[in-house]
């Protein structure tokens, strides 16, 4: 049962643990919504004048937890929730939004509230209801973590940035650049839904253009386009979808988008926009850009579009490879990404790769450091009302062979010995054949 009023009352609560400490180190995570959440918790504390430290991590493994061992004060952010090691800990606040179980400290989490933290809240709007500072910040993270369409609390967090005037809703389109990308790189750059064809291959995007009559020249944005000329545009979008038998997936096309009128109309003007740039740091080992640009940092910003462009890069090769790579194991999906995928954006990949049709995730592997697997793992809606929980696939194989691991039900990823592949493997697929409908 979901008690809002309780959650938040349990939020002004956490605000005052937070505030009480003297010069905590805050953890978060380096994705979009571990970024966001991180600058949402530090502005609070700059706001108030309070001393804080701040450090980003890749993952909450024992290394981390031995660091931190000497730290008097600790707030987590993003993470926390699903390690019980946080427990030998000195003093800690927790706000997460994962699957928890086991943790004696103080936590703020929805899923102990009955709200579902991987649909309904991220880490940046459960910040948010702790500190009520950076509404369009927590906004973003929630977008980044593909929460949006927005409903249940972060539906509250959303009207409350309405009501300040940070947010606004439109109803379009929903590809990556509406108001900062060029046209041509707006289309053939698209991959939230993926046009097969069209993605990634500008030659056909100035050929679907010109087919359609739509002038592109001289920088022409998305934007700029008629009424008649985006009706014609997602139309034409909508057809080839529909012909790759991917009907499901013209829905996703047109969609609420959260935009954010008190910024410039670039990068940061739009939900999903402003958390593929804060991806791109995070992903590419520069969080702390990221959080910089959430904070206002001009110089950063720079830095930031330079990183997105890098990242967009690696993304078109990592798909390409992934589109004549990934293998049926019956049970699973598979995509060996070693040597060629970067970890930091392997679980990215395995999303865009994911077709509606499959009726089983798609796992993914890179490597990572010291000798690590990093894993992701994928599904969509219609598994998990299937049964599919991958967040719980992945921390019950780390506690079989090791290593360090979770997430949500649709989305999960975990850290494991190199040596202990084949085991995690042959465990993921007896897992899953024993808890998805045949």
């Amino acid at each position: 049962m979901v008690d809002e009023s309780i959650f938040l009352e349990k939020c002004e609560e956490a605000r005052g643990y937070a505030f009480s400490f003297k010069d905590p180190l805050i953890v978060h995570h380096y994705d979009a919504d571990g970024i966001s959440s991180g600058a949402v918790v530090a502005s609070a504390f700059l706001k108030q004048g309070k001393k804080f430290r701040r450090e980003c991590i890749k993952k909450l493994d024992d290394g981390a937890l031995e660091r931190f061992e000497r730290e008097q004060e600790i707030i987590f952010v993003d993470l926390g929730g699903g390690n019980k090691k946080v427990n030998e800990l000195k003093d800690v606040l927790i706000i997460d939004h994962h699957q928890t179980e086991g943790i004696e400290k103080f936590q703020i989490n929805p899923c102990l509230h009955g709200i579902d933290g991987g649909t309904e809240l991220s880490a940046s709007t459960t910040a948010y209801c702790v500190f009520r500072e950076l509404v369009d910040v927590a906004i973003v993270g929630a977008a980044g973590d593909m929460q949006s369409p927005f409903s249940g609390m972060n539906r509250w967090v959303l009207e409350q940035g309405m009501e300040k005037g940070d947010v606004k809703i439109e109803e379009d389109i929903r590809f990556y650049g509406r108001y900062c990308r060029s046209l041509v790189q707006f289309l053939s750059y698209c991959d939230d839904p993926y046009i097969p064809g069209i993605s990634y291959r500008e030659d056909r995007t100035v050929e679907l253009l010109n087919e359609l009559k739509i002038n592109f020249q001289e920088n022409r944005k998305y934007v700029d386009l008629t009424m008649d000329e985006r009706k014609s545009l997602i139309s034409a979008l909508a057809k080839i979808l529909i012909n790759y038998g991917q009907l499901k997936k013209v829905n996703e096309l047109v969609g609420e988008s959260y935009v954010f009128p008190k910024r410039p109309k670039d990068e940061t003007f739009e939900a999903n926009e402003f958390s593929t740039l804060l991806n791109a740091c995070g992903r590419h080992s520069q969080p702390d850009i990221g959080v910089m640009v959430c904070l206002g940092d001009e110089e950063a910003q720079v830095q930031a579009k330079n990183l997105l462009q890098h990242h967009r890069k690696m993304l078109r090769d990592g798909i390409e490879y992934a589109n004549n790579k990934i293998q049926n194991l019956g049970a699973f999906y598979f995509l060996d990404g070693r040597g060629i995928i970067d970890e930091g954006i392997i679980g990215t990949v395995c999303g865009m790769a994911f077709q509606q049709k499959w009726n089983r995730p798609v796992i993914g592997i890179a490597s990572g450091e010291n000798n690590t697997i990093k894993i992701s793992g994928r599904g969509s809606k219609s598994l998990v009302e299937a049964g599919l929980n991958l967040g719980e696939l992945m921390k019950r194989a780390v506690d079989e062979i090791g290593g360090a691991g979770g997430g949500h039900r649709i989305a999960a990823g975990a850290s494991i010995p190199k040596e202990k592949l084949n085991e995690f493997l042959r465990f993921t697929g007896s897992y899953l054949g024993k808890n998805m409908p045949k």
